[in-house]
């Protein structure tokens, strides 16, 4: 269980108030070394207030960037990861704060992460071993769907191309938020202006980012890996995915694939 490397938690909220001390305590209840930031979009609810109370209990391990409104999970999760690259971390994860990643299974995503050849772990739902549970009917194969046209459209060899457990390698995401991204003007050697998700070429806003940074890393020509893991359905809170945004991310997997023939 012990993993102890240099690595970060990333966990974007909005109107997570009900969930978001069980989450914290359990992953440091884990005893692994690892570090958490949650990236709070302006949540109504007052979840980082709640995140502020309990930095008292974890001060230097428990990390709060602030958003002043809601972006996109997108946008979140580019500040979040800009974030850690600039405090130094080597592995940065990335799981949903609403239980139905398991924290349990971060151990697994990090030793996988930490073999020399791999450069990002994907706990996969859709791969033998893995399940999903207390999903409606609906939702479940509106996700069956959205993978099938991400792997017809991309051509990754991925079964989850949707999936938000994720452990990135720090090279692969340094290449990728920093590809084809223009040259900044200041003399600034940190990449703390990766905080800013303005600078970065990554389009995504909401759910598509999950496809686009698999897509951006498997034409990087990084090593994917996937875990089978369980995802249980929400408990506490209400999801945040919609028709909306459905939509949107398959025009946006049409529009990835248009502008990976104009990549050089």
């Amino acid at each position: 269980m012990a993993v102890l490397l240099h690595s970060i938690v990333v966990i974007p909220t909005y109107n997570e108030r009900e969930n978001i001390v069980s989450l914290v305590t359990t992953i440091f209840g884990l005893n692994i070394g690892v570090d958490i930031l949650v990236v709070d979009d302006g949540s109504p609810d007052g979840t980082a207030n709640v995140v502020i109370k309990l930095q008292q209990c974890y001060p230097d391990q428990l990390h709060l960037l602030r958003r002043s409104r809601k972006e996109g999970l997108g946008r979140a999760y580019v500040a979040g990861f800009g974030w850690a690259l600039a405090q130094g971390y080597d592995y940065i994860c990335s799981m949903d704060a609403d239980f139905s990643h398991a924290p349990v299974d971060l151990p697994r995503l990090l030793n996988a992460c930490a073999e020399p050849t791999i450069d990002m772990v994907i706990g996969s739902r859709y791969i033998p071993g893995g399940h999903v549970v207390n999903w409606p009917r609906a939702r479940r194969l509106l996700s069956y769907m959205a993978n099938w046209l991400a792997r017809s459209i991309t051509g990754m060899p991925i079964k989850d191309t949707t999936a938000g457990f994720v452990c990135y390698r720090r090279t692969i995401l340094t290449a990728i938020l920093t590809l084809a991204k223009p040259k900044p003007t200041s003399t600034t050697k940190v990449p703390a202006a990766l905080t800013s998700p303005l600078e970065t070429h990554i389009a995504s806003v909401g759910y598509s980012f999950q496809v686009e940074i698999k897509f951006l890393a498997y034409q990087h020509g990084a090593k994917l890996v996937e875990l089978p893991i369980t995802f249980t359905n929400r408990v506490k809170g209400q999801s945040k995915m919609g028709l909306i945004m459905a939509g949107e991310s398959f025009f946006r997997l049409i529009q990835m694939k248009w502008q990976s023939w104009k990549r050089p």
